[in-house]
């Protein structure tokens, strides 16, 4: 999943309105003055923005558990969360550690303990491949082959590709969320479901919704970026008319995406039609406010694209849970 993510502290309102200036990463904890060691093992992690990769891995293994008639083990389940959250935090370790040089060119990251130098990138590295190796090995002891291989895919193409792609070329926000969209299938094949047509509507369900999430970010901390060398679609778009277009689009596609489910008979009834019409009417939500921001430019409008693209999650796989049995 995109590193920037997520989910951190909510952006302070700005007391004017005017173009983009450095705002604090939403889904990191945000330093403190003299942080201790708890806190820098927490922002090593990403606690708080892999938060959403265990969610989404949970309600994957609820789906395919209801529209399976199976029984849900609670020992799977935590199972399940305890390998794909070592996994996740060894991954954001390793981020880190390959990104120090650029963390300490942003205000917001300086005071990470990597760039700060209040840890050793020997022990970051250390902890990052003690986690992922732990993880991995978990899932394929205690849940299944599958999991532990989907979950080794993430940690790949989160480390090895996205983030070095990040520095040559804007396309990482879309490989970016290729692992961010892994989880739920990760937690769905862990319940025993097949990688067939709901794992992958599920795959595409959080590949979209973190596109419009993350043009939210990128143009709300474009400065910092481009100050760091970050390549962001955001870059050199001062007016936001691309990042509002960009986010109002894929916006489009998630409010189509509802539709498959209803049309291939996973979610019947008017239970069904309750999740195809709150699935629909969120996605044009969302690109609703993608399209004033693209009109009008003003920073609280993509805050409010941002704080709804939260809302929209939780409303989308609940809608779900409801429909899918």
């Amino acid at each position: 999943m995109n590193d920037d993510l997520p989910a951190e502290a909510p952006l302070p309102p700005a007391p004017v309105e005017r173009p983009a200036v450095a705002a604090p990463e939403p889904a990191e904890i945000a330093p403190e003055a003299d942080p201790g060691l708890r806190r820098d093992l927490l922002v090593l992690t990403k606690m708080r923005l892999n938060v959403f990769v265990l969610i989404t891995t949970f309600f994957g293994y609820l789906l395919a558990a209801r529209s399976g008639g199976r029984s849900f083990d609670w020992l799977l389940v935590m199972n399940t969360i305890l390998g794909t959250a070592a996994a996740a935090f060894g991954s954001a370790a390793f981020n880190q550690v390959m990104e120090v040089d650029l963390d300490a060119r942003m205000k917001r990251t300086a005071n990470r303990p990597l760039p700060s130098r209040r840890m050793d990138p020997f022990v970051a590295f250390a902890i990052g491949w003690v986690l992922s190796a732990a993880g991995i090995i978990h899932l394929a002891a205690k849940v299944g082959t599958v999991p532990a291989w989907l979950a080794a895919a993430t940690v790949a193409i989160y480390v090895f590709i996205y983030t070095p792609l990040k520095r040559f070329s804007s396309t990482n926000t879309l490989v970016g969320a290729i692992p961010g969209a892994i989880p739920p299938m990760i937690g769905w094949t862990a319940a025993g479901g097949p990688l067939d047509g709901p794992a992958w509507f599920l795959f595409a369900l959080l590949f979209l919704w973190q596109l419009p999430h993350f043009v939210a970010i990128n143009w709300l901390c474009r400065e910092e970026y481009e100050t760091a060398g970050y390549r962001m679609w955001s870059d050199g778009d001062v007016s936001g008319r691309r990042s509002g277009l960009l986010a109002a689009l894929f916006a489009l596609g998630l409010a189509a995406l509802p539709l498959w489910p209803w049309l291939a008979g996973w979610t019947p009834g008017w239970k069904g039609d309750l999740a195809l019409g709150g699935g629909v009417l969120a996605g044009l939500m969302m690109a609703a406010l993608g399209g004033r921001f693209m009109r009008d430019g003003l920073r609280t409008s993509f805050r409010q694209l941002f704080f709804f693209t939260l809302l929209y999650l939780p409303l989308e796989l609940g809608l779900l849970a409801i429909a899918w049995a």
